[in-house]
């Protein structure tokens, strides 16, 4: 079994349910102390993270990765347990093998390569994972980042592993992600008997021509990196179960996933006057969990990644913004270029979750050449 297969085997074993890493970054810790990394444990709340570098001076190129993983569903529904990493068909099955404990496997295998052959390399190449990417996201790369800033710990050019292909390995990577802005909206209304409506206000009738006009705005035309934000309702929940009766409010889940031609700020402003222009008694809870980034044409890393996957994958990488988030979000603010380079994505999340063990193998290359293209 391979270095990069027997290390995925056994970070998939692992329940690593977010936030818990139930030992996979010590596991990794030590495996890089070995070869004179610096290991720094940084443990925020209930999170798990870990800071590992060698060499020293700039450039800094982090490669970011986590360790949890969503949960499973109902066992009883995958073909092989989730927690039992199986090989079948070309393919290894269980939660995380595509995101993304098989890009975590990698990335350290191919530092362990990196260092190993050349020790005293130019500037600084680190591994940053941590154990709260799937959850809430508040003390992982997020926290990470802030302690970041007070130490004065910089990074230059960042490899998300991230899933990123769609049909083989090497045939898209992420250039930028939109911006994710999210709105708790709770419409107040006056309960009452269905029979009497003059002696209530129903919130579902007073939303539904607001939500019309927000559904129907054309938020913005996107640009030449990113399409045009979008506007969906994930969740409206009102009532108390009964026909007759008229809720007294309205609560209703929205997102907006926006590209660099528009602004958190305007977007907020936006809705909350096409929601005051049409009388909605309202309270509105805002959140927002990343701004827009994109690694800009001709930026060195975005380049290198570009040419590793020319060579080594035979393909003319899709340089794309699409998609949802990830960490790079906390990332590309503190002035880091960020790509995001891994496997296939279509099983990600699902039942029966698994990657091709042809291209879980041929990506420590990857990385590897990445290291020794930026720091050499």
């Amino acid at each position: 079994m391979s270095p990069v297969l027997e290390l995925t085997h056994d970070l998939i074993a692992r329940r690593s349910v977010t936030p818990e890493d139930a030992g996979c970054l010590p596991l990794i810790a030590d495996r890089l102390a070995r070869l004179g990394f610096r290991i720094e444990h940084l443990r925020f709340g209930d999170v798990d993270n870990l800071w590992a570098t060698h060499g020293t001076g700039g450039p800094v190129l982090a490669f970011l990765g986590h360790t949890d993983v969503v949960p499973s569903g109902p066992e009883e529904h995958w073909a092989t347990p989730p927690f039992e990493p199986t090989e079948k068909g070309g393919m290894l099955y269980g939660r995380g093998a595509a995101d993304m404990k098989g890009s975590v496997a990698a990335m350290v295998v191919a530092l362990e390569r990196f260092v190993a052959m050349d020790p005293g390399h130019a500037g600084t190449v680190g591994l940053l994972l941590t154990s709260d990417e799937e959850g809430v996201a508040l003390h992982g790369v997020r926290e990470v980042v802030e302690h970041f800033n007070k130490t004065g710990q910089r990074i230059d050019h960042c490899v998300v592993g991230e899933p990123s292909a769609k049909a083989q390995l090497g045939d898209l990577i992420r250039v930028g992600r939109r911006g994710s802005l999210s709105l708790t909206l709770t419409v107040h209304g006056i309960q009452g008997h269905v029979a009497y409506p003059e002696k209530a206000k129903n919130p579902i009738h007073a939303f539904a021509p607001a939500l019309a006009a927000l559904a129907a705005e054309r938020w913005d035309e996107g640009n030449a990196d990113f399409p045009p934000t979008s506007f969906q309702v994930s969740n409206i929940n009102a009532g108390t179960g009964a026909n007759n009766v008229i809720p007294g409010e309205l609560i209703a889940l929205v997102n907006w996933r926006f590209s660099t031609a528009s602004s958190a700020d305007g977007l907020r402003a936006r809705a909350e006057a096409i929601l005051e222009a049409r009388g909605v008694d309202y309270a509105a809870e805002w959140h927002l969990s990343g701004l827009p980034f994109l690694a800009a044409p001709g930026g060195r890393l975005r380049g290198v990644v570009a040419d590793v996957c020319r060579e080594l994958c035979g393909i003319d990488p899709e340089q794309s913004t699409g998609g949802g988030t990830s960490d790079g979000r906390f990332i590309a603010p503190m002035g880091a270029e960020v790509i995001e380079l891994g496997p296939v994505n279509a099983t990600i999340h699902k039942v029966d979750e698994c990657v091709s063990i042809a291209d879980l193998e041929r990506l420590p290359d990857l990385y590897e050449a990445i290291c020794r293209r930026m720091l050499t």
